[in-house]
C-alpha cells in the first residue's frame, strides 16, 4: 500500500476511482443485466425472468461485508455476489440469473467495462498533452537549442525538432488506444472450462447481443488467452515511459549549468533556498521506471495453467491498476511541466 502523502505525488484519484470497488460492482451487476437480456433473447431464460433478474441488478444494495468474506474463503467475489442476486430476485427466477456462466465470464466482461472507461480518460489526457505541445510549438518552434547525442553537444536545431520527439509517441499512442479499445476489450462469455456448452448453442448469439448493449467487442472465450490483458498493460508502460523520456529531457535541460529551459512553479529545498527543483521531471522518470517493473510483473500472467488459472488472474487484480494509476498520473504530470515550461534560446 503507498503512503497517503506519497500517493498524492505519484497515485491519480480520478483513476483509482475507477478500479475501486463501487464502480467494480456496478460494472458486474452491469455484466449480469445484460447477461440475462442476450439469453432470454435466445430463449434460454424467460423475459418475465431477464426483466425480474434487470429490476434488481439496477436496485441491488450488496452486503459489502459478506462479499469480502466470500472473497477470502473463494478466492473470487462472483459466488456471493451471485448468492446475493438470486436471494434478492427469488422465486421463481431466481436459478436463472448467471445461468451458464462461471465467475471469469462475470469479472473479465466487467474488468473490459472498467477499462473502457479508463480508455476514455487516458485518451482526454493525452489530448490535452498534445495539445500543450503543439501550442507550444506554435509559440516557440523557431528557438535554436543545441541537440545532444551520447549527453555530448551535436549540431544546433529547433525547439520544434525537439518537441515532435516529444508529442510523436504519444500521437501513436492515442491510434494504438484506439486499436487497443477494439482488440482488448471484449465480452468474456466462456462457461465453466470457456467452450460455451453450458449456453447450449447460443454462445455466439448471447456474446454479440452482450457487446452491443455493453459498448465492447465481441470474441471467443478467452478465458486463459491473456494477451489482451498484457496489451493493455504495454500501452499503459508505454505511456508512462514516453512521458518519462520528456522528464527525463527537461530534468537534463535545466540544469544550471545548462539552462535550455525554464519551469515554472518548481519544487523548493529544505537546506538551499536558491534551488527550483525539477519535481514534476524527476516524477515522469520515476513512474516510467516503476510502470516498466509493473509491466513486467503482468507479463508473468501470461503463464496462465490449463483453462484457468487462479494465480495469474489475482496477479491481474494486483498489477493492472496500479499500471493504469500510473499512467493516469504520469499524464497529469506531463500536462502540468509542459504547460509551464519554456525554452531558453540557445547563446
Amino acid at each position: 500500500m503507498m503512503v497517503q502523502l506519497v500517493s498524492g505525488l505519484v497515485g491519480d484519484d480520478e483513476v483509482a476511482a475507477l478500479f475501486g470497488d463501487d464502480v467494480h460492482l456496478a460494472a458486474l451487476l452491469s455484466v449480469e443485466s445484460a447477461l440475462a437480456r442476450a439469453e432470454a433473447a435466445c430463449g434460454l431464460i424467460a423475459a418475465e425472468a431477464a426483466e425480474r433478474i434487470v429490476e434488481v441488478c439496477r436496485s441491488l444494495v450488496l452486503d459489502r461485508d459478506s462479499l469480502h468474506h466470500g472473497t477470502v474463503k473463494d478466492g473470487v467475489v462472483i459466488p456471493d455476489l451471485v448468492r446475493q442476486l438470486r436471494a434478492a430476485i427469488g422465486e421463481p427466477h431466481a436459478g436463472a440469473a448467471h445461468l451458464g456462466a462461471t465467475s471469469q465470464d462475470i469479472l473479465d466482461t466487467a474488468l473490459a467495462l472498467q477499462l473502457k472507461a479508463l480508455f476514455d480518460l487516458i485518451d482526454r489526457r493525452l489530448a490535452h498533452v498534445l495539445t500543450l505541445l503543439d501550442d507550444w510549438a506554435a509559440r516557440e518552434g523557431e528557438v535554436v537549442l543545441m541537440a545532444h547525442t551520447r549527453l555530448q553537444r551535436a549540431l544546433p536545431f529547433t525547439a520544434r525538432d525537439k518537441l515532435a520527439t516529444w508529442a510523436e509517441p504519444l500521437r501513436r499512442h492515442r491510434e494504438r488506444l484506439a486499436a487497443t479499445r477494439r482488440s482488448a476489450l471484449t465480452v468474456q462469455i466462456g462457461g465453466p472450462v470457456g467452450t460455451g456448452d453450458s449456453f447450449r448453442g447460443h454462445a455466439p448469439a448471447i456474446i454479440a447481443a452482450m457487446a452491443d448493449e455493453l459498448g465492447l467487442s465481441a470474441a471467443p472465450a478467452w478465458h486463459a488467452e491473456r494477451d489482451r490483458i498484457a496489451d493493455v498493460g504495454h500501452l499503459l508502460a508505454q505511456i508512462a515511459g514516453s512521458l518519462g523520456k520528456i522528464g527525463q529531457d527537461v530534468g537534463m535541460m535545466a540544469q544550471n549549468e545548462v539552462g535550455e529551459i525554464r519551469l515554472a512553479g518548481g519544487g523548493k529545498s529544505s537546506a538551499m533556498a536558491h534551488k527550483n527543483n525539477p519535481v514534476g521531471a524527476e516524477v515522469l522518470v520515476a513512474l516510467a521506471r516503476f510502470s516498466a517493473g509493473l509491466q513486467g510483473t503482468l507479463l508473468q500472467a501470461l503463464v496462465h495453467e490449463s483453462e484457468r488459472s487462479g494465480a495469474a488472474w489475482t496477479l491481474e487484480w494486483m498489477v493492472l491498476p496500479p499500471l493504469a494509476e500510473t499512467a493516469g498520473a504520469a499524464l497529469r504530470h506531463g500536462a502540468r511541466l509542459v504547460d509551464g515550461a519554456r525554452f531558453v534560446p540557445m547563446a
